[in-house]
């Protein structure tokens, strides 16, 4: 435009980018910095080089959270990934009540996961509902005290998340299917297509972009589980719950390794970019 000077729109980006800077690139910078050293907040940082990396490769506690994360992915995979997929072609569905639902279903993602941990707490207590339901039922003898299980640990946190969650990524996955053309469906429905057919030869073709964002990031929030393991289980029993971050939190906060707990964090973002780069590189070749 006309007496417009260069930098204006920049003047405009400024304060965004100012706060870019000074929460997260600054603290970025200076956790790959801390990477590199010991330092116990106490005294001064001492560069160490590649000691906490080496310290890595034979830290037990590392690789059990490791596994543990990547259960924690696959678990969350059905709940966060699939299920939210059926869920939002359900609501897409003009029925009566549909927007009531829709809002009823999306509560418990504006829910503080404090909140939402406490209460699961007692579904999952030894005296709460889910046990009262399943020895009522027949299904089980006795009640388990599920948090306290290191086989079922795991799997109940795994659903706390996955309930959380999925009323947001059922909104994104119902975004992506405002976007497609009803007359796709008229036609196939016209050509003798059942619903399962029209799913599966339109629906999941044409969501494919919106299936790799939610995928992405229910990677990322799988990789960082962390609120509901602090809340729940802090790690335990013996380590089943111990995730990549709640294990960084423990080595920086409770052990006061500010450099080790900054490695771990370093090779978790490494690891999480080369996961959603594969992600975008897969997707890509299938759209």
């Amino acid at each position: 435009m006309p007496g417009q000077r260069w930098y204006t729109p920049y003047l405009f980006a400024l304060p965004a980018l100012a706060l870019f800077g000074v929460f997260f690139v600054w603290p970025a910078v200076t956790a790959i910095q801390l990477s590199f050293m010991t330092y116990d907040v106490v005294s001064p940082p001492e560069f160490t080089g590649l000691d906490n990396f080496a310290r890595l490769a034979g830290d037990e506690k590392f690789w059990t959270a490791t596994v543990n994360s990547v259960l924690f992915l696959l678990g969350l995979f059905p709940l966060l990934v699939v299920l939210p997929l059926l869920l939002a072609v359900l609501v897409n569905q003009k029925l009566p009540g549909i927007r009531t639902f829709r809002m009823l279903y999306y509560l418990p993602v504006v829910t503080s996961m404090v909140a939402v941990a406490v209460a699961w707490e007692y579904v999952f207590n030894q005296q709460g509902v889910l046990n009262w339901i399943l020895t009522g039922a027949g299904l089980l003898d006795q009640p388990i005290q599920y948090l306290l299980d290191p086989f079922w640990a795991l799997p109940a946190l795994i659903l706390v998340e996955g309930w959380k969650s999925m009323g947001f990524y059922m909104m994104i996955y119902l975004a992506g299917l405002q976007t497609i053309d009803t007359s796709l469906y008229e036609a196939a429905r016209v050509d003798g297509a059942s619903a399962w057919h029209r799913f599966r030869r339109i629906t999941v073709p044409l969501m494919v972009p919106y299936i790799a964002v939610a995928f992405t990031m229910e990677m990322l929030d799988a990789m960082q589980a962390f609120t509901s393991v602090y809340v729940m289980t802090r790690g335990g029993p013996q380590d089943a719950t111990l995730t990549l971050g709640y294990y960084i939190w423990s080595a920086g906060f409770e052990h006061y390794e500010m450099g080790y707990a900054s490695a771990v964090g370093l090779v978790l973002w490494v690891v999480m970019i080369a996961m959603a780069m594969l992600n975008h590189r897969l997707t890509r070749r299938t759209s």
